[in-house]
């Protein structure tokens, strides 16, 4: 499946540096994603530029929780699209939504016509808006390349139907990309039922910390998340995906 686009979901330069060496074709650069994912910092995004060759995706959400954004978190994230432009990054990832569950098209409209050239992404916050084949509509409307979504469920697996709709429905005028509990067991299976040529996903693996002290009854993130074991992009688990592909 040559023409199948993996686009990682990560939070370093290193994780980036490894899905290149692992084939992948697109990372979607994040922090936090303990969180669901904010925008890193600018070192990061700049750094990240500089070390892969392959399309880079930059998260632009100012915080964790829901996607109903304040005007000065609306202007954070104007100057964070406005970065990215100068680093030379292939585009930008970001959901807005009101209240009451629709698209917030005034505001995604700003931040489109901010980000110019750069390829729009509009995130899982798709995955929460009240009706998604009218949010399709507005996003096409908008000019908004590609839709992140698991289609409104808690993981792709179980919405294929709706992403298979999505895509029908979107005929060739966005892009619809599955993303959210894709696996290398069940990746075949997600793109034969749902007919797209592209998936986001994570490839991560455990990684020991080097630290030989330790003091076990200190937490400096989540009390109960391991403090000297983090999980970050390996090569191999990319690989494991295109296996996967290439033998289904």
């Amino acid at each position: 499946m040559s023409d199948v686009t993996f686009e990682v979901c990560l939070q370093s330069v290193d994780d980036a540096v490894a899905a290149q060496r692992g084939g992948a074709q697109r990372v979607e650069l994040c922090a936090a994603l303990v969180e669901g994912g904010i925008t890193p910092s600018p070192a990061s995004i700049s750094q990240c530029r500089d070390a892969v060759d392959i399309d880079i995706m930059v998260m632009i959400r100012p915080r964790g929780g829901d996607f109903d954004y304040t005007e000065r978190e609306l202007e954070q994230m104007h100057q964070d699209i406005e970065f990215c432009q100068r680093v030379g990054v292939t585009g930008v990832v970001f959901g807005l939504l009101t209240p009451e569950g629709d698209v917030a098209q005034a505001q995604v409209q700003s931040l489109r016509e901010t980000a110019g050239d750069l390829a729009v992404t509009f995130h899982r916050a798709f995955d929460v808006c009240r009706n998604p084949l009218s949010a399709l509509e507005t996003l096409i409307d908008l000019g908004v390349d590609r839709i992140l979504t698991s289609g409104q469920a808690a993981t792709v697996p179980e919405g294929l139907a709706l992403l298979k709709t999505l895509h029908q429905r979107a005929a060739g005028r966005i892009g619809i990309l599955p993303g959210c509990g894709i696996t290398p067991e069940n990746v075949a299976r997600v793109l034969r039922e749902t007919g797209v040529r592209e998936f986001h996903a994570t490839a991560f693996a455990p990684l020991e910390s080097r630290m030989q002290h330790r003091n076990a009854k200190v937490y400096m993130g989540i009390p109960g998340l391991p403090e000297y074991e983090r999980m970050v992009t390996a090569t191999a688990e990319v690989e494991h995906f295109f296996r996967a592909l290439t033998t289904t």
